[in-house]
C-alpha cells in the first residue's frame, strides 16, 4: 500500500516519440517514483531504456503490478483496450489525446473509470501551454477566437484526418476558454496528399454567442500555432509554438472615443491629410506572464497533484470525449461536403 507521503509510483505504456518524453519528464518530477515503462517493441524498449536510464518491462502486467498511475501513449486505436486493462486494476490513468478512436471506445473508458474509481486525465496539452496559462487572468467572456495550426507534411499522424491529428487540440482549447456548450458547427476541408482530410476549417458557435474559427493543415510550407482571442475588454494574441503572447487593450485613462463627431486631438493626422492613428498612444500592450515550464511537465504535474489531492483533473475523461465528438463531427461534415462536391 502506498502511504500518504510516499511518492506516486509511476509508469508509461508506449514509448514512441511522445511516450519517450513522458518517460523523460516523469523520471525527474518531484513526488514521483518512475518505476518504468512498457513498449511492445523490444528494440524500442532497449533504445529508450539506455537513453533515459529507466527500466523497461517485458510485459504490461508486470508494470501494472508495481504502479499507482500510468500514462497511456500507445497508438490511438489501442487506447480503449490498454486503458481498460489499466483501470481494471484501479490504476490512475493519463491517456494521450485523442481519448479513443471513436465514441463507443471513449464510452468504454468512461465506464471503466467509473467502475474503478481511478482518476483519468486526457492529454490535451495546449491547456498547459505557457501562453495559455499567462492569458487566463485576462480572459473575460471571449466573443471570437481564431486559431491557426499549420505544419509541413510528415508520415506521423497521417493515418487519421488532420482534424483528429491536429485540430482536436484547438477544439478542446477553445471549448475550455469559452466555457459554454457548442450550439452550431460548420466545416470544410480537402484531402491533398492522403485519402483523409489534410486541410480543414471549422466554425464553431457556442451558447451565448461566442464563435471560434479553427484552421488546421499538415501540408503547409510553414509551421504556425497561433491563437487570437477577441473580447470586449481587449484582444489576446498567443504564439503557442513559443509560449508567448500579449494582451492589448484601450488605455484605462483615456476619454471615450465613440462620441459622435468627436475626434480626440491625439488621433488626428496632419492638417488637410488623411487621419492616421498611432496605436501606441491609445493601446496598452501587456506581455503575458507565466512561469516558463514545458507544457508536458505542467500537464503531468497537474495529473500528479489531482491524484494526491483526490480532486478532478483539469482535463477529464468527459472533456476528452467531448473534444473527440466534436472532432468526429467536423470530420464527418467535411467528408460529406467533399463527397457531395466531387466531379461526376
Amino acid at each position: 500500500m502506498r502511504g500518504d507521503d510516499a511518492p506516486l509510483r509511476f509508469g508509461v505504456v508506449g514509448a514512441g516519440s511522445l511516450g519517450f518524453h513522458h518517460v523523460r519528464i516523469a523520471r525527474d518530477l518531484s513526488n514521483i517514483e518512475m518505476v518504468g515503462f512498457y513498449d511492445i517493441r523490444p528494440d524500442r524498449s532497449l533504445e529508450v531504456s539506455e537513453a533515459l536510464g529507466v527500466r523497461a518491462f517485458n510485459a504490461l502486467e508486470d508494470l501494472l503490478e508495481r504502479v499507482d498511475a500510468v500514462v497511456v501513449a500507445t497508438p490511438t486505436r489501442t487506447h480503449a483496450e490498454v486503458s481498460e486493462q489499466v483501470l481494471r486494476r484501479g490504476v490512475h490513468t493519463f491517456i494521450e489525446k485523442p481519448i479513443a478512436a471513436d465514441l463507443n471506445e471513449a464510452d468504454r473508458i468512461l465506464a471503466a473509470a467509473a467502475d474503478s474509481g481511478a482518476q483519468v486525465q486526457v492529454g490535451h496539452v495546449e491547456r498547459f501551454n505557457t501562453a495559455v496559462v499567462g492569458a487566463r487572468p485576462y480572459l473575460d467572456e471571449p466573443l471570437f477566437i481564431e486559431s491557426h495550426r499549420l505544419a509541413p507534411f510528415t508520415e506521423r499522424g497521417s493515418d487519421v484526418a488532420v482534424v483528429l491529428d491536429l485540430m482536436i487540440h484547438d477544439v478542446d482549447l477553445v471549448s475550455s476558454l469559452v466555457g459554454s456548450p457548442i450550439e452550431g458547427l460548420q466545416a470544410t476541408g480537402v484531402p491533398v496528399l492522403t485519402r483523409s482530410v489534410d486541410i480543414a476549417n471549422a466554425r464553431i458557435q457556442f451558447r451565448g454567442g461566442a464563435v471560434a474559427n479553427l484552421t488546421a493543415s499538415r501540408v503547409s510550407t510553414e509551421r504556425m500555432r497561433k491563437l487570437r482571442i477577441f473580447q470586449r475588454s481587449g484582444y489576446l494574441s498567443l504564439n503557442l509554438a513559443e509560449g508567448t503572447g500579449e494582451f492589448l487593450r484601450l488605455k484605462q485613462d483615456l476619454p471615450a472615443l465613440d462620441q459622435a463627431g468627436v475626434v480626440p486631438e491625439f488621433l488626428a493626422g496632419s492638417p488637410g491629410g488623411a487621419r492616421a492613428t498611432d496605436l501606441s498612444a491609445i493601446v496598452e500592450r501587456i506581455p503575458l506572464s507565466a512561469v516558463p515550464v514545458e507544457p508536458l511537465q505542467r500537464e503531468l504535474e497537474s495529473f500528479r497533484d489531482a491524484i494526491g489531492a483526490g480532486t478532478v483533473p483539469i482535463v477529464t475523461a468527459q472533456d476528452g470525449r467531448d473534444a473527440l465528438a466534436t472532432a468526429l463531427d467536423i470530420e464527418h461534415r467535411i467528408m460529406t461536403h467533399v463527397s457531395n462536391t466531387s466531379p461526376s
